[in-house]
């Protein structure tokens, strides 16, 4: 009876939503497999392409996976996670990303039955990291590595590493085309580490084929004054001057108050400050620069002087533009033109303005520093360009991240074979659950080749078995059974390795240490707790924005 009178305990606010327990994880479970249901088809050389069309109208046509997983804008708070790993994915190494969404997702969906029959969570997580930790050692046994090569056996490798990556996305057409532009561009960098050296410059008209490289700089035409046309559009060996400053005609920036006792004084302040600006072009002039660029706007007066003095001159150049120039002309950008110095002028060996599609571009080629490059894209439609742009961000990085890393694996879903045939011949001689556990990671490690055949159109129980029979003759060496992967064009299966299918292998490293981090995080959460202020507060911001918008337009009429 005492038992029965106990008072209720309330923790939580009123309205507060909680759900725990089995129900609860399966549920997590089933929302990431339901996210990676989205991008599982855009795996590999026949992915097929996402059109997302967002609230604002603009339209979005892609296969990489974490740019459809930053436009999905996914709600759920367990599916969130997969939407991070793919971030992290691809600005760590940048391809992948659709790999590591599909594993994490697998992963899960073959620990479900487990948690289902009542299995701890704990125990699975355990043996996850366990087999995670083996597939890497694994990888890493098995990667080959470029290091010590000969420079054009090293871009020629390389660039079989930017064709895997581009051969899965809209451009992979071209894949061999584009491959040896990213290589070369990277090479052009060098050691550096920033991207922002390699300038893509978008240009809608003509086709993929006429892209080209800039190995140099390449921007836009500025904004121009009258004058501009009388001005040369090529030199050879010029000295380039990088300005910060306007060259224009203008009343003094501060508010200056001049109080006259005689009109005629009015004239000198006038001159005053014509002289100003006649000063900065002769220091300019005087420098030895045949091409003058400047971050702020450069007037009709000074355009027209350095057309008179056969001086090239650009204002309004963006920032990076212009960082860019400086990087490889070895040029300084200067705030003042008082005492400019031959060591703050840049050089490079050719200038041109030249005419590409509707636009017309300044060409900085054969630079001293030559540690920047620019590819100019062409192709139809914006949307195909914007992809094309995404496509060789990727394959930008995978070189990068293979130059430096040296090591590389075969592809085609081969690498993924071997580790789960050698995490199930592992798993053998443990004793206890932990056995099925790491047995589950293997068969998940399987969904790569899998997909690939799918997503080609293939019969994936086929092609695995002659996988599976292949990968288990026993090899000593990379190239007998291990590096064996799905043959997209056949159907049947070939040596990934021979065929040059290759990607590096800190790629697969990294994919599958976040997959695995990523399902043992969301099969530790056993219980969601909701407040039910943060919704509400979100459905007045909603509310709110929706008020803001009916709000009179401008130029409407009172009623």
């Amino acid at each position: 009876m005492a038992a029965m009178m106990q008072p209720q305990i309330i923790l939580l606010k009123e309205g507060t939503d909680t759900s725990q327990g089995k129900p609860q994880l399966v549920s997590n479970i089933n929302a990431c497999t339901a996210v990676a249901d989205v991008v599982r088809t855009t795996l590999g050389p026949r992915g097929m392409d996402k059109l997302i069309h967002d609230d604002k109208g603009n339209v979005t046509i892609s296969n990489d996976g974490a740019t459809i997983m930053k436009l999905l804008d996914i709600i759920h708070p367990a599916a969130k996670i997969l939407v991070d790993i793919a971030k992290s994915q691809d600005s760590e190494v940048g391809d992948g990303t659709t790999t590591v969404v599909l594993l994490a997702a697998e992963f899960l969906k073959e620990a479900k039955p487990f948690i289902e029959d009542g299995v701890h969570s704990q125990n699975l997580i355990r043996s996850y990291r366990t087999a995670c930790s083996l597939a890497i050692e694994k990888i890493k046994e098995l990667a080959t590595s470029i290091e010590g090569k000969s420079l054009d056996e090293k871009k020629c490798l390389l660039g079989k590493c930017a064709a895997t990556t581009l051969s899965s996305k809209l451009i992979g057409g071209e894949k061999e085309f584009f491959a040896s532009m990213v290589v070369d561009a990277v090479m052009a960098i060098g050691n550096d580490d920033r991207l922002n050296l390699i300038g893509i410059k978008k240009v809608p008209g003509g086709n993929m084929r006429d892209s080209f490289l800039v190995n140099g700089v390449a921007f836009k035409k500025t904004f121009s004054y009258a004058g501009f046309e009388q001005q040369p559009k090529k030199f050879v060996d010029p000295k380039i001057l990088l300005l910060n400053i306007e060259l224009e005609l203008k009343s003094e920036k501060e508010n200056a108050e001049i109080r006259l006792s005689d009109p005629t004084q009015y004239q000198s302040i006038v001159d005053a400050e014509w002289n100003i600006i006649y000063d900065k072009l002769d220091k300019c002039v005087q420098s030895g620069a045949k091409v003058v660029l400047s971050r702020l706007a450069i007037g009709d007066l000074a355009t027209q002087y350095f057309a008179d003095r056969d001086i090239f001159c650009a204002g309004r150049v963006a920032e990076e533009d212009l960082n860019r120039v400086a990087a490889a002309t070895g040029g300084t950008v200067q705030t003042s033109v008082n005492n400019i110095i031959d060591e703050v002028l840049g050089s490079c060996e050719h200038f041109e303005e030249k005419q590409v599609g509707g636009e017309r571009f300044n060409i900085f080629s054969g630079c001293p520093s030559g540690r920047t490059a620019t590819i100019v894209l062409r192709g139809g439609a914006d949307q195909f360009i914007e992809e094309a742009e995404r496509s060789l961000h990727d394959a930008i990085m995978i070189v990068r991240r293979a130059s430096k890393n040296s090591t590389v694996v075969p592809g085609g879903g081969a690498i993924d074979m071997e580790i789960s045939k050698y995490l199930r011949q592992h798993s053998r001689t443990i004793a206890g659950k932990s056995q099925l556990f790491i047995n589950a990671y293997a068969k998940a490690l399987e969904v790569i080749p899998r997909q690939l055949c799918d997503n080609a159109g293939f019969d994936a129980t086929d092609v695995l078995n002659k996988l599976r029979q292949k990968h288990a003759m026993p090899s000593v060496l990379i190239g007998e059974g291990a590096s064996y992967g799905v043959d997209i064009n056949t159907g049947g299966i070939a040596d990934s390795f021979a065929n040059f299918v290759w990607e590096p292998a800190v790629v697969k490293i990294n994919a599958i240490n976040a997959a695995t981090e990523a399902a043992c995080l969301i099969l530790s959460v056993d219980e969601t707790v909701k407040n039910p202020k943060s919704e509400s507060a979100q459905g007045e911001a909603a509310m709110g924005a929706m008020g803001r918008g009916r709000g009179r337009g401008r130029g409407m009429r009172r009623r």
